[in-house]
């Protein structure tokens, strides 16, 4: 057995000191590190030392004692001299029974899943890692770090209230890994290029980025030739992605993406991780062994009936076993690594439904994971947006368990895009996205932001391409064009793809903008995605998620070609940022603020809302509270322009001004808040497909800027 396991991977070494199951992970203590995994079922493990992370063979191989070293399922060794920066991973022995849900295989190097950093060889392969035999030379492996050396020089995590919250998703490297984002090379695409760019970031006005997948994921977990860009795809709930770091070491990964915090928090901006914790990298039973299924199979994934294979709500091939005691653990101490260690300030869960499911994937009405989550002390006051669905079925929007969890309401998106598009039975459905969906969460008494209201996100269409494509185009990722969603509620305005027709072009325009007035008007919390705000495009690409070039990449040159658009969305967000928000202060809920507001709907004639099927227009006039402001809304989504009649100001002398008509060309569609245009008698004709905002009252003032003609 000895000289067997020599051949294989190296030199026992023999008496290991006992070392502690807790903490899990490796650890620094004085005069060395304590390693801790979790395996119920394993017969024997081995840790492995490397000096470099190509190497084939370890530098040392510790066997932990299933005896000595083994407290409950919890292995554990304390390993003299070891310091951050050393390279290790296990190997686990057990038998590969897949009808009992076990997987070991001893020929694999695995990692360590709470390690806090990973190395990645220049020649990783996932295929090794899938195929029989040793996969050493050609893995990923865990770096031990110290937390505690990084100076944050008194940065902590900002807690901005939600109502004051607006969100930018956007993707890290594709965020400056285009050549116009004029970057150093070295710098394109990396945590490093992210920090350069933050002066745009803060002249847009945003208040928190919303980071795809950063924790480090399989970027080959993807069709041949092509990459996984998007990141959903884990291999580690700790560690920062190496690849966005300018740096050429794990340390170095790990400190430039806390330098990236940091810089962001001096600029005022939030950072939001999007955590996937429904799904690994290891995929189906044939996917590649790489960490938890060398460990523990049935305990970190959901398992069928047949125990040979996975449940697969996700759509990825496994599901992660949420609601077990080691796996819950694992995931609340991962959120708490985020924020107490690397100081980021909220979560957005990717398939969040999926933690309410238990080990035979029924749903539960009370979740543990869920509610250990919410009521984490260290967690409290942190930011928690849910994605309540997911791909078996399961749609919780609405009803999302917890008290204080913000959810993505995909129904804002598709009835604001079908508003604008001139569907039947849309304008109820307009109405209700407004208010903050109370048809949706009014009977929850929660406060008025907790929809997340997004028109466009990383997945699916973006902005440009909602109003430029009516069907999808993803024929480059391989797939023959079967995957992404084909329900896009998009439509082209006239013309499939690009043109230079200025007509099509001038009303797309004005549907960009439509669209992100509804969603910086609307009752919730805003959020757009990178690139929308200047019209980037994927060329008609709903589905991006293994396009690492151009396709999904920030073009900055769209800086100048739509400055109009980016200038209509800085002026929208100043606005938005300058509102009141007595109601979060007060803890008042969405439908306690409906029942206060002063608002009233109209038609194109006053009071005379018009909720038939067949219309496309309505009005709302309402006063902002607080503020000393009225606003009448009037959204025109009807292919002719119409004539609306306007509520009369004050006493009868005031006039209203006109703040925004996105049926005027710029720069008239929208002005300075203080600066709105008189509006003379007693209607206004609103254009086709337009939005127009007038406001008036003591704390609006006039400018001198001629009112413009269409």
């Amino acid at each position: 057995m000895s000289s067997a396991r020599e051949g294989l991977i190296g030199k026992p070494v023999s008496a290991p000191a006992i070392g502690r199951s807790f903490p899990i992970g490796a650890t620094l203590v004085t005069g060395g590190a304590n390693f801790s995994v979790f395996s119920r079922s394993a017969g024997s493990i081995e840790l492995l030392l490397f000096d470099r992370v190509e190497d084939a063979r370890p530098s040392r191989v510790i066997p932990i004692d299933p005896l000595a070293n083994r407290t409950y399922h919890y292995w554990h060794v304390f390993v003299p001299g070891v310091q951050a920066g050393q390279i290790y991973g296990f190997r686990a022995h057990g038998p590969f029974d897949p009808d009992r849900g076990l997987r070991f295989d001893p020929s694999k190097l695995l990692l360590d899943p709470y390690g806090r950093a990973v190395a990645v060889p220049t020649n990783y392969s996932r295929e090794a890692a899938r195929r029989k035999g040793d996969n050493t030379a050609t893995a990923m492996k865990s770096v031990v770090t110290d937390p505690h050396a990084y100076d944050w020089e008194g940065d902590m995590p900002l807690k901005r209230p939600w109502s004051r919250t607006i969100i930018y998703e956007m993707h890290v490297r594709g965020f400056t890994a285009h050549a116009s984002s004029g970057l150093a090379e070295s710098k394109r695409g990396t945590y490093a290029g992210l920090v350069e760019k933050i002066p745009y970031l803060k002249q847009l006005g945003i208040t928190a980025v919303e980071l795809l997948p950063v924790f480090q994921f399989d970027p080959q977990d993807a069709p041949a030739g092509r990459t996984n860009y998007w990141g959903y795809s884990p291999v580690s709930f700790f560690a920062p992605h190496q690849a966005y770091s300018s740096r050429q070491d794990a340390l170095g990964a790990l400190d430039e993406f806390r330098d990236t915090v940091k810089a962001l928090h001096r600029a005022g901006i939030e950072v939001i991780l999007d955590v996937v914790f429904n799904h690994t990298a290891e995929n189906a039973h044939d996917g590649p062994t790489q960490c938890f299924r060398g460990l523990d199979n049935p305990t970190y994934y959901l398992l069928c009936e047949d125990r040979s294979r996975y449940a697969n709500f996700t759509g990825t091939g496994n599901t992660l076993n949420a609601n077990h005691p080691a796996v819950r653990r694992m995931i609340v101490d991962s959120l708490r690594y985020w924020v107490s260690e690397m100081h980021v300030d909220g979560f957005r869960f990717d398939l969040a439904s999926i933690l309410a499911r238990d080990s035979s994937g029924a749903v539960m009405a009370n979740p543990p994971v869920l509610w250990d989550i919410e009521s984490d002390p260290a967690l409290a006051g942190t930011k928690m947006i849910a994605e309540a669905w997911d791909a078996g079925g399961l749609y919780q929007v609405g009803s999302f368990v917890g008290d204080s969890w913000k959810e993505w309401n995909d129904r804002f998106r598709d009835d604001v895009r079908d508003f604008f598009r001139g569907s039947t039975n849309s304008v109820c459905r307009m109405a209700d996205r407004l208010l903050g969906s109370p048809s949706i969460y009014g009977q929850r008494e929660r406060e008025a932001e907790e929809s997340v209201n997004f028109v466009a996100c990383h997945d699916g269409f973006t902005l440009n391409d909602v109003v430029t494509y009516a069907r999808k185009d993803n024929q480059q990722n391989g797939e023959e064009n079967r995957d992404g969603r084909d329900d896009n509620r998009s439509w082209n305005c006239g013309f499939e793809g690009p043109t230079d027709d200025p007509v099509i072009e001038r009303l797309r325009n004005q549907q960009v903008k439509n669209f992100f007035i509804a969603t910086m008007l609307s009752a919730g919390v805003p959020m757009f995605v990178m690139g929308d705000e200047v019209r980037r495009t994927q060329r008609g690409n709903n589905n991006a998620y293994c396009q690492d070039n151009e396709t999904s990449w920030l073009d900055w040159k769209l800086l100048s070609e739509h400055a109009d658009v980016l200038r209509f969305v800085k002026l929208l967000i100043e606005r938005r940022a300058m509102r009141d928000v007595e109601h979060e202060r007060r803890r008042v809920s969405l439908s306690q603020v409906l029942r206060d507001a002063k608002y009233t709907w109209h038609g194109v004639k006053l009071g005379q809302p018009d909720w038939s099927p067949v219309s496309h227009s309505l009005a709302i006039g309402a006063e902002l509270k607080g503020e000393g402001v009225l606003l009448y809304v009037i959204l025109n989504a009807y292919w002719e322009a119409l004539e609306f009649e306007l509520p009369a100001v004050g006493n009868g002398t005031e006039k209203w001004r006109r703040w925004i008509d996105t049926a005027l060309d710029p720069p008239h569609e929208i002005c300075e808040w203080n600066k709105a245009v008189p509006v003379p008698g007693g209607t206004y004709c609103a254009g086709a497909r337009s939005v127009v905002v007038l406001i008036a009252g003591e704390e609006v003032s006039g400018c001198t800027a001629p009112l413009s003609t269409r």
